[in-house]
């Protein structure tokens, strides 16, 4: 929701710092790449108890992933390869967070607790899916209540005040639930309409159509004169 509300304006506001790190010397891959080691970092905080220590990193976390793309598109980079490595740095970044609040909660709440940030991401990685196989399959799954960015901010929310963090990661379940069967119904409103089939997809189905006849024809003739041979 607020990917898709603020990310033009935000990409358009940080063009000119994309073009100041790509004189530097900063390339997009390795800030990606920086986005998860600081991921990374930060789970092993949270995971050792330090929440605080945790939510910091969190916060710096978003740095290298707002501005890996600015920095692409200064350089004219900007392309399949690069979306391909950022989503996935996504889900890995994603995954090592949420496993560094299984961790923590496993010392200080114990029970089934730790299930809960596993159940938020299996949640999450399910309308990731929904998303890439929509668009692989020309149809439209954005959008939704709970994406990615409100994701880390009600982690950034449940890490500041760590009294509140379980109630949080029930929140998060249940939008991300909510944002699966949303992406969920929009696709399936997609397919659902019926689409017209390209001009040039029916001009070659009529050729092959065309050839086969004529092959069948061919071939009636060839068994004829065997027969008139016999």
């Amino acid at each position: 929701m607020l990917d898709g509300r603020w990310r033009t304006n935000i990409e358009k506001g940080l063009k000119p710092v994309g073009a100041r790190l790509l004189r530097a010397g900063v390339t997009a891959d390795r800030l990606t790449a920086l986005g998860v080691l600081m991921s990374a970092c930060a789970a092993v905080a949270i995971g050792t108890g330090h929440p605080s220590l945790g939510l910091l990193l969190l916060v710096l976390t978003g740095l290298p992933d707002a501005l890996d793309g600015a920095v692409a598109k200064a350089a004219g980079t900007a392309g399949p390869r690069g979306a391909f490595f950022d989503s996935v740095a996504d889900r890995v970044s994603d995954a090592m967070l949420l496993g560094g609040v299984a961790w923590y909660l496993s010392s200080t709440d114990g029970g089934a607790a730790p299930l809960l940030p596993m159940a938020v991401l299996a949640a999450s990685l399910i309308i990731s899916y929904e998303r890439a196989k929509a668009e692989a399959l020309g149809f439209d799954a954005r959008g939704g209540v709970m994406e990615r960015a409100e994701r880390v901010i009600l982690l950034g929310l449940g890490l500041l005040f760590t009294a509140l963090l379980v109630p949080v990661l029930w929140v998060m379940l249940v939008l991300t639930v909510i944002t699966a069967v949303q992406r969920f119904v929009k696709v399936w409103r997609q397919a659902s309409v019926e689409r017209p089939v390209p001009a040039v997809t029916r001009r070659a189905t009529r050729r092959r159509s065309a050839r086969v006849a004529r092959k069948g024809t061919s071939q009636w003739r060839q068994n004829l004169q065997a027969r008139r041979r016999q």
